[in-house]
């Protein structure tokens, strides 16, 4: 039968068999992948920092906000539709699927021209608002136009990978980032180092490597298997698919704009520290974004495979994956707590060996990695409570600890001292603040919609 995993379908039913190798099964080619994904960025910062100047290096760092932004919305809807799939997929609802799937690749279509037009049109002016320092602001705005030019590659590489991994297929998107990441490292040592185009050789090379990503994986669907191949003919948009979609995916996506936007804010209070503090923020970023990556990918494994089951109407074995997802980030989370507080200034010294960027950086690091095993619990009952079709729940309880609660302190304290401690602790106070709210909403919310004695889910 097509819906079980062997190796000429590609895809997996999570439905039954072992939990915790589902689990971990799917989310180490996501971590992998992730973590590839994250080298397109990081190996611009690494180059840059080290061949152009930390001046460079801060402006592709104050840059990250505003595109964050759009991709986060984007990001949502390519959620939404996975949390559908992943559901149709669990039903074994072959015909709802495949409406689905080309609805999603046509509507990336004419969102990644929208994304395109805005991001060329609005990032100078946002620059400016956001108080951009003056040595980097020129920099900023052509790494961003550069950016969005190609903008729409990644989305259709988030979006394709996003409908392998919603039916059980985690492993080719990886094999299609590590040939795209690649072929980013070779591009940025050539454009940077030799032919000394500087931070736009950077994006340059963001940029083609996205393309062939973006290829790879809309060629793998369109020649793949019967249950998702791509039909030409099919390519339309089902108003009606479309509608769930949007109500699944939306309140993900409003979440990660809204939040990605206050960083923006965030990014401002930075900025007024002076250069080498943005350069040094800049770092933890980077390096924050990769120690997060097994989280993320636990988050996004447990979203399919609840998802699954959910549509399978097996609500005690999805239940169980979420607590078992629970334990195995708590063990990411002290590894990796470990790890940065012994190498931080290693790490820190591979994007640029100025001091002062060393000092910020390494302290950014060391303060907010203490945090970690407070961190992991958000992403995972988020994710769990979207694969279980209640989108809305998790995008309130993010927005309020990660936008409201943090601008409201950063406005506060920013006004009651100037030292830079109480601004390098807004994101584990509002990690604190998601993952306790989230914590006792999932248990509220699982006791209430599904009573031990009725494990299944009835319309």
């Amino acid at each position: 039968m097509i819906f079980f995993a062997d190796k000429k379908t590609e895809i997996t039913d999570m439905t039954q068999g072992s939990i915790a190798r589902h689990i971990i099964n799917f989310a180490m080619p996501l971590m992998m992948g992730n973590i590839f994904q994250q080298l397109y960025n990081t190996v611009d910062s690494i180059i840059v920092g080290n061949y152009v100047g930390k001046e460079a290096l801060a402006a592709i760092g104050a840059t990250s906000p505003f595109v964050n932004t759009l991709i986060g919305f984007f990001m949502g809807f390519s959620t939404g539709g996975g949390i559908l799939i992943s559901q149709y997929f669990g039903a074994k609802n072959i015909s709802s699927l495949r409406k689905a799937i080309h609805t999603m690749i046509l509507s990336t279509l004419i969102l990644g021209f929208f994304f395109t037009a805005a991001g060329i049109w609005c990032n100078l002016p946002l620059l400016h608002l956001n108080s951009t320092p003056q040595d980097i602001i020129e920099q900023s705005h052509i790494y961003l136009t550069i950016h969005f030019s190609g903008i729409i590659f990644l989305m259709l590489y988030n979006i394709g990978s996003g409908i392998l991994r919603a039916l059980g297929d985690s492993k080719r998107p990886v094999q299609f980032l590590i040939i795209s990441s690649i072929i980013n490292v070779l591009l940025d040592l050539f454009f940077v180092i030799s032919l000394n185009l500087g931070i736009a050789g950077a994006a340059y090379a963001t940029m083609i490597s996205q393309a062939v990503s973006a290829f790879l994986v809309i060629h793998a669907i369109s020649t793949g298997n019967e249950v998702y191949k791509i039909n030409f003919s099919e390519l339309k948009i089902d108003f009606k698919i479309l509608h769930k979609i949007l109500v699944l995916g939306v309140p993900g996506g409003i979440q990660s704009s809204l939040t990605s936007f206050s960083n923006v804010f965030v990014q401002g209070y930075i900025n007024t520290f002076g250069s080498d503090c943005v350069a040094g923020w800049a770092t933890f970023n980077k390096i924050d974004q990769i120690c997060l990556l097994p989280i993320q990918s636990l988050q996004m494994s447990i979203t399919t495979y609840v998802g699954q089951n959910f549509g399978a109407d097996n609500i005690s074995r999805a239940k169980k994956g979420v607590w078992i997802a629970i334990m195995i980030s708590l063990g990411v989370a002290v590894l990796t707590f470990a790890f940065m507080q012994a190498f931080a200034t290693s790490l820190i010294m591979l994007f640029n060996k100025d001091s002062g960027v060393i000092y910020y950086g390494k302290y950014f690091l060391r303060v907010c990695t203490a945090f970690y095993m407070i961190r992991v619990i958000n992403p995972v009952f988020a994710g769990a409570l979207r694969g279980f079709g209640n989108t809305t729940a998790p995008m309130l309880l993010l927005l309020n600890g990660y936008v409201f609660f943090r601008q409201i302190y950063l406005f506060v304290v920013t006004h009651l001292t100037q030292d830079f401690f109480p601004v390098s602790i807004c994101y584990p106070i509002g990690w604190a603040m998601c993952s306790v709210s989230l914590l006792v909403y999932y248990i509220c919310w699982t006791q209430k919609k599904f009573p031990k004695n009725k494990l299944l889910r009835h319309n």
